[in-house]
């Protein structure tokens, strides 16, 4: 406990404001009562935060039982109670809505410091679980002591502690505290470690958390040195890698800008990532070939767009058809009808009705798309033609095409024009034009 006391004896200062994430087990509630001690000394300013995670009876009095502490206490309390319904990886979606939470109180009452509970056990069990299913340098590391986020830190002063002492402190102390009965269930695949193996390496060695906290230091510092070279490099910049930069680093590097790119995407949720995920988008970086996909986890795909490798979520824009028998605008991209026009450019189409099925339509790219393309024999893959004229992965997402009523592609606004386009001295009765506005993508 000494140790403990000694950290936030160097970590606190005057008038500091902090966020204590609380769920009213025994750890946060030692927690919770440690950093209150330091309340007088330094004149903290103390946000307690609890999140009702509503799926078991007993979660309304956790909630009461914080709330209690809090008022003895007399530091702030705030909640939330998560009403709808998880479906899929109850864990993490719980944990992406309580930091949610936890970042609005942060903001709200400019807070210096997230304090969370993790203790010395949870660092054996998260680096274990890590090196029997792979992950990446920075998830073998496990949990650190600190985390810089962009305007607070998270603090885990804890982790110098074993669970029996954080319950000794709290039975000590006469803080009443609840118990999560799913704890006690091998169903989740961290009970079976912490009930089958850390009781086997704490037969062992005795105090075998600190020596996974010291292998966790050790990585850590590895780790921060690696990303002060990435950072200096500007290979990684605004979460894009300059391929050409990236081919002329040694492997291990290579791995690292990979690594800190997903931990970036994923923002921390290092058990999405797996080596294999690094290992593939190496492969697709170093293959050169430009618009390459690769599907990556929680409906991402990382792509090489033209000299820069990019992770973007997957586009799902909704299929638009709309009939085009009037001026219509459509995200930013807008369509008029005009008597005339000089210009000869992309932006222009100028067509016959009676060569087409009639009306127009305006609607979103298929897979498989071709156009006769103006002045070529035979058609050609919309897809090709993004390709030729280098348009990114972004923007193609947002490409309307114009079509008759056969569904016959008749122009790529602003790309390309198909073979039904007529010359400026030809004949015609119908003239498009088309405006990209500002706040559109530029195709």
């Amino acid at each position: 406990m000494n140790k403990v006391y000694e950290y936030l004896d160097k970590l606190l200062q005057e008038n500091d404001t902090v966020v204590v994430a609380t769920s009213g087990g025994p750890d946060s509630m030692a927690l919770l009562d440690i950093i209150c001690s330091y309340k007088k000394k330094f004149d903290l300013k103390i946000i307690v935060a609890h999140v009702n995670h509503n799926i078991r009876e007993e979660s309304d009095e956790e909630e009461k039982l914080v709330e209690k502490y809090t008022s003895y206490q007399h530091v702030i309390f705030e909640s939330m109670k998560i009403k709808q319904v998880i479906n899929n990886n109850f864990e993490m979606e719980a944990r992406k809505i309580r930091y949610d939470f936890f970042e609005k109180l942060i903001k709200k009452y400019n807070a210096k410091y997230l304090f969370t509970a993790h203790h010395g056990d949870d660092l054996i069990e998260t680096i274990l679980m890590r090196l029997s299913r792979g992950s990446i340098l920075k998830g073998y590391k496990g949990i650190p002591t600190e985390t810089c986020k962009n305007n607070y830190k998270i603090i885990r002063p804890l982790l110098w502690l074993e669970k029996k002492d954080l319950i000794n402190y709290v039975n000590e102390h006469n803080i009443k505290y609840a118990i999560d009965y799913t704890n006690n269930l091998d169903e989740h695949t961290r009970n079976r470690f912490r009930h089958n193996v850390l009781p086997f390496l704490k037969e062992e060695t005795d105090k075998v958390h600190l020596k996974y906290k010291k292998f966790s230091d050790e990585l850590n510092m590895y780790d921060e040195f690696i990303d002060k070279y990435i950072n200096k490099s500007k290979i990684l910049n605004n979460n894009m890698i300059n391929i050409e930069e990236f081919n002329k680093e040694d492997i291990l590097i290579k791995n690292k800008i990979i690594e800190k790119l997903l931990n970036d995407i994923y923002d921390g949720h290092l058990e999405i990532i797996h080596k294999n995920h690094v290992n593939n988008i190496i492969d697709l970086i170093t293959s050169k070939k430009t618009n390459s996909k690769i599907d990556l986890p929680n409906d991402y795909i990382g792509i090489n767009d033209y000299g820069f490798f990019k992770i973007v979520k997957k586009n799902y824009n909704k299929e638009i058809d709309i009939i085009l028998d009037k001026d219509l605008e459509i995200n930013c991209k807008q369509f008029k009808y005009v008597s005339s026009s000089d210009s000869k450019s992309n932006y222009i189409l100028r067509l016959k009705s009676d060569e087409i099925s009639m009306p127009l339509h305006i609607r979103t790219r298929k897979n498989g798309d071709r156009i006769s393309v103006k002045n070529m024999n035979g058609t050609k893959k919309i897809s090709d033609i993004l390709t030729d004229e280098k348009i990114k992965y972004d923007d193609r997402c947002s490409i309307l095409l114009v079509c008759d009523n056969d569904d016959q592609i008749l122009w790529v606004p602003g790309i390309k024009k198909s073979k039904f386009d007529k010359d400026k001295t030809e004949k015609c009765d119908i003239i498009l034009e088309y405006i990209l506005k500002r706040g559109g993508k530029n195709e």
